[in-house]
């Protein structure tokens, strides 16, 4: 199957879920787990309510790392639930240089700069560029998601339990793939 009917039927399947979904935004993150293993661990449409920076209630960094740019930050991590960075983004920033040699890394959320993902983990540096290469986006797995402060939503959606839009769920043979905007990970910690 290509990649646009792939996401032509998620999209049908996210709106025939939504019928269902009540219209405030009274939930939380639901936590409930599903796929092999419990993974990935799932939330409600109340997550990306709106707030007062979209679906965010705080507005994006503004010195994210790897020169990654903050107006398209804003733009794909608070007001967007379906586009995302080009494909390739990634190769334009000093992401590779900054992290390559560096083991595992934390990436953090461009908005709370709570911890997201930490790679590579259960395989090395080169597999992991590799993978993300062949995909267009950061493309990490289970093990490699701090499921604390990430959810998927029934769409495929993963979000940040802060309300960030961080990219999709895009599973393959190997099991569940994040493929995930390298804008909505380019955060610095939370002091």
């Amino acid at each position: 199957m290509n990649m646009m009917n792939y996401f032509r039927r998620r999209l049908l399947q996210f709106n025939t879920n939504m019928s269902n979904l009540s219209a405030g935004c009274v939930g939380m993150p639901t936590g409930r787990a599903s796929g092999s293993a419990g993974y990935p661990v799932m939330g409600d449409e109340s997550i990306m309510c709106a707030k007062a920076n979209g679906t965010s209630a705080v507005p994006i960094q503004q010195n994210l790392r790897y020169g990654c740019d903050t107006k398209l930050a804003d733009n794909i991590c608070n007001h967007n639930r379906h586009y995302a960075e080009h494909s390739g983004y990634w190769k334009k920033t000093s992401w590779v240089q900054d992290v390559q040699s560096n083991g595992e890394v934390t990436y953090y959320d461009s908005n709370t700069g709570k911890p997201l993902f930490i790679a590579p983990r259960g395989r090395d540096f080169a597999a992991f560029k590799e993978e993300s290469a062949s995909h267009g986006w950061p493309s990490f797995r289970d093990a490699e998601v701090v499921w604390e402060n990430v959810r998927c939503l029934p769409s495929s959606e993963m979000v940040s339990v802060d309300g960030t839009h961080l990219g999709h769920n895009i599973p393959d043979r190997k099991g569940n793939r994040y493929c995930i905007n390298l804008v909505s990970v380019a955060g610095n910690p939370k002091l």
